[in-house]
């Protein structure tokens, strides 16, 4: 049986892989990114993450699927089975915008080498589509399957999951749910999400003229700069560079850009802007001051800086992330991402960050929540899917916890399931998902393919 079905897999993949990079090609190239001001009736989220959603589905029709919209919030695919009981596959068609540093065209698919680039091609439009062609591989092979599969298409994973609330106000759950939207073998437990902004008090007599730092919340940023208006005579530093725009003079800080999850990964460039402004010189106090607050949140990763450093045996310790920086109003703003562990809340972290910033002057806001979650690690469910796993990999992996956030952790029943593989080595040139030239390894994908096919079998077998 195991022959046989691996005889399968591989047939697929000979006869169908080209149709899998075009159907991701054909959603990397939707700029699926929120744009609430341009919001409408059918596209709550704006018309790039609605044409992806509409793109996804039609992918899905083509493929014999029972679709449907769901007022351009989500969209879901049936296959349906004996019974109506369901096995949930949710993935997510929005993306976090480009940003800058990409020597790649961000909205396509290019094959470099081993590896597919483009935003989207790791998270996540590229595991998606892998896992509905694992879908469609069932479907093909004629058997109606004991369960029926939906794969659900999220249009708001990057920002609110405002998608996810909005189905399951009008959907059961599946019985069980796996998201390719993170690492593998499996996850079965996410950290605590929060993240607010840290706003300064008004900015009297200033010289920065524009700030700008980061393009999402949930990354280190890569990128910062900033407009200085002051006549200081300042020289080029290690990773700033200057250029004069009319009187104004531009200093640019390059970092590496990772996921707020690892921060470890990446060099936060607010950081490197905020200690090169304060050592200029050419600062008012009141701008020197609240960078100097900023430091205590980009200098370290950990907390420590605000007072809020927690650990626990799941999830080991808080992260602490400075993700964009934005001068707006007369006031500068920076936004933080925590990723915490069960022994502290979020009320607790927002309570002792406003208690620090206001001793600067400042305030801090909490403006989003999610909070941990654990799944039994030994569940029939979860042992099926590391089963899977380790039949394609011949390994002998175990689940584990993680500080990412996927659409698992707002299901009654879900995990987080590849196809990341975050200790194997990528090229200098490849980045991750959220930074510049994005890329995730082709052959990666194509052994995702055939953990999910023999995953949806082994939860066909289990008493749900």
């Amino acid at each position: 049986m195991q022959d046989t079905l691996q005889q399968e897999i591989d047939a697929y993949l000979e006869n169908h892989w080209e149709d899998v990079v075009s159907d991701m090609d054909a959603l990397v190239r939707i700029q699926s990114v929120e744009q609430l001001d341009a919001a409408a009736p059918g596209a709550p989220y704006g018309p790039g993450p609605r044409a992806a959603l509409s793109k996804a589905l039609a992918i899905a029709e083509r493929m014999g699927l029972d679709t449907h919209d769901c007022e351009g919030h989500i969209g879901y695919a049936d296959l349906p089975g004996v019974s109506e009981t369901q096995v949930g596959i949710i993935g997510h068609v929005d993306v976090v915008p480009a940003g800058p540093g990409w020597h790649f065209e961000p909205f396509a698919v290019t094959r470099q080498g081993e590896y597919l680039m483009g935003r989207g091609v790791a998270d996540d439009k590229g595991p998606l589509i892998t896992a509905l062609h694992a879908v469609k591989f069932w479907r093909d092979r004629g058997e109606q399957l004991p369960y029926t599969i939906r794969v659900l298409f999220g249009a708001n994973e990057e920002t609110n999951m405002k998608d996810v609330a909005y189905y399951r106000d009008r959907y059961e759950d599946p019985v069980f749910l796996f998201t390719p939207d993170a690492e593998f073998p499996v996850c079965y437990g996410e950290a605590g999400i929060c993240s607010g902004l840290l706003t300064s008090a008004p900015i009297e007599g200033g010289s920065i003229a524009k700030m700008e730092g980061g393009v999402a919340v949930n990354a280190v940023p890569g990128l910062a700069q900033a407009s200085i208006s002051s006549p200081c005579a300042l020289e080029p530093g290690d990773k700033i560079s200057l250029e004069r725009e009319g009187d104004e003079l531009l200093v640019c800080a390059h970092g590496k850009s990772a996921h707020a999850s690892t921060p470890h990964l990446g060099e936060n460039a607010i950081d490197l802007l905020a200690s090169y402004l304060i050592s200029s010189g050419c600062l008012a106090p009141s701008e020197e001051v609240f960078l100097g607050l900023v430091r205590k949140v980009t200098s370290c990763f950990d907390g420590s800086g605000l007072g809020v450093q927690a650990q626990d045996e799941h999830f080991g310790s808080l992260t602490a992330v400075g993700g964009t920086i934005r001068l707006r109003d007369g006031r500068l703003q920076l936004s933080i991402d925590f990723r915490y562990p069960t022994t502290i809340a979020s009320s607790e972290i927002e309570q002792r960050v406003d208690e620090v910033a206001r001793a600067y002057g400042a305030r801090f806001e909490m403006q989003h929540d999610k909070t941990p979650f654990l799944m039994d690690l030994n569940s029939p469910a979860v042992r099926a899917l590391i089963q899977a796993y380790n039949e394609v990999t011949d390994e002998q992996a175990e689940p584990f916890t993680m500080k990412g956030g996927t659409y698992a952790r707002v299901f009654a029943t879900g995990v987080s399931f590849g196809p990341e593989k975050p200790w194997e080595e990528k090229p200098d040139w490849v980045g991750s998902m959220h930074g510049p030239d994005e890329g995730i390894r082709e052959d990666l994908l194509k052994q995702a393919f055939a953990i999910y096919v023999r995953a949806i079998g082994e939860l066909m077998e289990l008493e749900l």
